[in-house]
């Protein structure tokens, strides 16, 4: 591990103006992502700035309905919390599972956003990669790819986003909020993550030097009747191999309003936009289910090695949709 100074940030002035008097600077949550990677040479920073300590913890229910969660909220305050259980099930169920407690006592809802993929190719300096050596190459694409991405991706990068909170995040709307010395800006989600193209190693529209100081979920009655569903290789924590956030309101068997995004088949989570809007308007049966997920996966490019990804989102899709179908019949 390079050999690194710490300081920790007393307020968010402070820690823009530590990071910009360093260009080799980080900002450090709880380093669940960051410190791994330090260890194996991928991030090499010369100086961690500590942000735990500004004043970013608290989630609050706005006059809209919505919420408001600090950037430095860990994850098992998040997926405690009783508005966020009421209002947003599938983000309390995102989080859980997403890692262990003690991961979970860590991690923050900025550091999770920022977290970088967990393709073999990537944590390996041996190995070419694009993410971490522009124009060094992709191996994953003609190697080891069976977790890697089927929608979104290009020749320059196959890799997916591990996080779980995300894919909920995404389905509900949230927008991104950042300071920078010139002031504070705002980012929905949707625009947060970059598209892969030809620069993979670019992977989100945050200014530089920008600190993520919360995350705003906005009023969405239909998120209450929500749920996540991860699918993994073994029974403990793991990444997942494909994953689904989905909310769902019928009436007199119709679906009224629905929100669909996919974990583990992109670069960065997968909003279901064309899913939604097959769905809606549309008997809420098992039939138009699987040709709503039929449509949104028409667009899936696998991989000699990860084509099943498609049967397993489109079996997600109708499993997960009819669950939540049926518990609005009883």
């Amino acid at each position: 591990m390079k050999e690194f100074s710490y300081q920790r940030a007393l307020d968010i002035s402070g820690a823009l103006a530590l990071l910009d008097a360093d260009p080799d600077a980080r900002f450090l949550g709880g380093g669940t992502n960051l410190v791994d990677l330090m260890k194996t040479g991928v991030e090499r920073p010369a100086r961690l700035v500590d942000v735990r300590e500004l004043p970013l913890d608290r989630i609050e229910v706005l006059e809209d309905g919505g919420l408001r969660i600090g950037a430095t909220v860990t994850n098992s305050d998040l997926a405690a919390h009783p508005e966020v259980r009421r209002r947003y099930p599938a983000l309390t169920q995102a989080v859980l599972a997403g890692a262990s407690g003690q991961l979970r006592n860590m991690a923050t809802v900025g550091g999770n956003l920022l977290q970088r993929t967990r393709c073999g190719y990537f944590a390996d300096v041996t190995k070419p990669c694009n993410k971490r050596e522009p124009g060094s190459g992709c191996p994953a694409v003609e190697g080891e790819h069976h977790n890697h991405a089927i929608l979104g991706a290009s020749a320059h990068c196959v890799a997916t986003h591990p996080s779980d909170m995300g894919v909920a995040l995404a389905a509900f709307d949230a927008v991104v909020s950042y300071e920078t010395a010139d002031g504070p800006g705002e980012l929905p989600l949707a625009e947060f993550y970059l598209p892969v193209g030809d620069t993979p190693h670019r992977e989100t529209a945050l200014p530089p030097g920008a600190l993520i100081t919360g995350v705003t979920l906005p009023p969405a009655p239909v998120a209450a009747h929500s749920r996540y569903r991860k699918v993994r290789e073994r029974a403990s924590y793991a990444f997942a191999i494909g994953s689904i956030a989905a909310a769902l309101d019928v009436k007199d068997g119709v679906v009224q309003d629905v929100r669909l995004a996919f974990g583990a088949v992109a670069s960065r989570p997968w909003r279901a936009r064309t899913a939604e809007r097959a769905l809606t308007g549309a008997p809420a049966d098992a039939e138009t289910f699987a040709a709503a997920a039929d449509a949104e996966l028409a667009a899936a490019k696998p991989l000699p090695h990860n084509g099943y990804k498609v049967t397993l989102m489109r079996n997600l899709v109708v499993a997960v949709l009819t669950e939540l179908a049926e518990e609005t019949a009883r």
